[in-house]
């Protein structure tokens, strides 16, 4: 077991420290591991290498408790996927990040900093016992990089905390904020500008002419009000899915205020979902002002239950409202025929996800997302292109050291969503948090192909190539609607009736981007990443293809990589 060795000093400085930031421990707390993709490959690979799901916790819903990783860290101390130098790193990292849930030992920092601080490799500051325990740790980010033919150089600082614990080690919390300047590349800064908002984060400011400055903060508190239900209050983001990413609720909009429960029973979970999301912002001058903006509610529920060993299958449904309706709050009724017994004024998706572990090392993974389905035009050549059969849906395959060379991992998926998918006829209604997507960063009308290597040479090094081509169709102008923007009304600026309407209508546009990625773990969660993107635009609308490369620098400290992807 672990050793409990505090010093007054440190007692003293977590306690005031605590004092500090207690009236935001109040009300945004939570004990999950923050959605990192690369941290989060790192434990769902060692499942796929198993071949079989994994005994302690469903990897679809994402964020995952620190309690249930630590679980499932304990189960993989002995067993024969740890084959590695690069493995044995990665078992003693993961356990040492959660190190207050594991049972093995995990060693103490060797020299503490004035005995009081580092006194383990992750904490800056830490108290842990039975009743109580905190950690506070600093969060930066530092880069700076060089874009060709633009004329801003693009660079990011970002500064702030993040603090976890437990009380009782029952009920967890947690909470993050950092204070940003940021100068995005240049396909980064258009995508803000046309949606108005910063992806990922929402409000933002005005800095230094074509900047950006924002305020981020996330956090949750959670509770196990039974054995096998558990409930989350937070503000922060969900992700649902084994793919890069999701077209039932990925990670991308401006975090939100939820209220979470997940159910647990033999080899079922319910995970249902209450949230209130932005539904328009108020602009002066292109920024967004000071005021109370429209908000909206969005409602989920998905049942995921294992078939044997390897197989995982998930059947989920949501509602998209702008008013509160306590129609939506039972956590096992049938939405849909909820919302058609009011006279269907509400947005309505179902769908289909699954997982399956066919070989050790190898996953088949997808999605199908419909938002609006009519049976004789869907199968029908008379209802060919029916704008009301809008579905997304993707395709994976992941492969876990490949050619069997250790530590070589390969994810290939495809991802499309026919025109008009997301939006909706009403108000308010689309499929969009903050004026961003809930789902794809792209929206609808397009095609997307990924393929993600993945390598571990050495213990520390970590190399990452993504290359991605999208084919998507463009509006010309903010009135025409091709059926790509989820923000706009599908019924109207449409050029096209009920029939006809293909994947790519509109301006064509071909992407085609690379981004090679270096990281090096200095010390524990300290990283230093070295990338370079290339970017290649062709369109209707241009003389000459748009190309562009990317060079950066960056330094992290308890921070994820930063994702331009899109």
């Amino acid at each position: 077991m672990k050793k409990n060795s505090t010093s007054p000093t440190s007692i003293k400085l977590v306690v005031i420290l605590g004092l500090l930031f207690l009236p935001f421990l109040g009300f945004t707390q939570g004990s999950y591991i923050p959605y990192n993709r690369d941290y989060y490959h790192l434990l769902d690979r060692y499942e796929i290498l198993r071949g079989q799901n994994n005994p302690v916790y469903r990897s679809a819903t994402k964020p995952y408790r620190r309690d249930d990783v630590a679980a499932f860290l304990d189960t993989l101390a002995d067993d024969s996927v740890i084959r590695s130098r690069a493995d044995v790193f990665n078992l003693a990292y993961l356990s040492q990040d959660n190190w207050e849930f594991v049972t093995r030992e995990t060693p103490e920092s060797k020299k503490p900093f004035l005995k009081a601080l580092y006194r383990r490799p992750g904490d800056f500051a830490h108290y842990d016992s039975e009743d109580f325990d905190i950690h506070v740790s600093p969060v930066i980010y530092l880069n700076g990089g060089i874009e060709a033919d633009y004329d801003q150089n693009p660079n990011r600082l970002t500064r702030g905390l993040v603090v976890r614990g437990s009380i009782d080690k029952k009920v967890g919390f947690y909470t993050y904020f950092t204070s940003s300047e940021a100068f995005f590349p240049s396909w980064i800064k258009g995508y803000a500008e046309y949606n108005g908002a910063v992806p990922g984060e929402g409000f933002w400011k005005e800095y230094n002419g074509n900047g950006y400055s924002y305020f981020s903060a996330m956090g949750h508190i959670s509770y196990n009000i039974t054995k096998h239900i558990e409930v989350e209050v937070g503000h922060d983001r969900n992700f649902i899915g084994e793919g890069y990413r999701s077209f039932l609720l990925s990670d991308f909009s401006n975090p939100y205020m939820f209220v979470k429960f997940n159910t647990r029973i033999w080899k079922f979970q319910l995970t249902n979902i209450w949230t209130q999301m932005t539904a328009d912002v108020d602009y002066d001058r292109g920024r967004p002002t000071d005021g109370r903006y429209t908000q909206k509610w969005f409602s989920f529920h998905r049942l995921g239950f294992n078939i044997g060993k390897s197989l995982n299958l998930g059947f989920f449904e949501s509602v998209m409202t702008d008013k509160v309706d306590f129609n939506y709050f039972n956590p096992l009724v049938f939405y849909r025929w909820v919302e058609q017994s009011l006279g269907t004024p509400d947005k309505v998706m179902l769908g289909i996800d699954g997982k399956w572990n066919f070989y050790p090392g190898m996953q088949l993974y997808g999605q199908f997302a419909l938002d609006e389905f009519v049976f004789s035009e869907f199968f029908g050549q008379d209802g060919k292109g029916s704008k009301r059969n809008k579905y997304g849906i993707q395709a994976g395959y992941k492969y876990m050291d490949l050619f069997e060379i250790a530590n070589l991992d390969l994810q290939l998926e495809y991802n499309s969503a026919r025109p008009y998918t997301f939006q909706e006829k009403n108000d308010f209604q689309s499929y969009s948090n903050w004026r961003t997507p809930l789902t794809h960063p792209r929206g609808a009308n397009f095609r997307e192909f990924l393929g993600i290597i993945r390598y571990q040479p050495i213990p520390r090094l970590s190399l990452t190539l993504l290359g991605m081509y999208q084919f998507y169709g463009a509006d010309p102008d903010e009135v025409t609607n091709w059926g790509g923007d989820v923000l706009k009304n599908r019924l109207e600026g449409s050029p096209t009736g009920l029939f006809g309407n293909e994947i790519g209508q509109g301006i064509e546009n071909r992407v085609l981007q690379t981004n090679l990625n270096a990281s090096y773990m200095l010390k524990h969660n300290f990283f230093i990443d070295a990338s370079h993107s290339f970017r290649k635009r062709t369109a209707q609308d241009l003389d000459s293809p748009e190309t562009t490369n990317y060079l950066q620098l960056a330094f992290r400290w308890n921070f994820i990589r930063p994702d331009y992807n899109y």
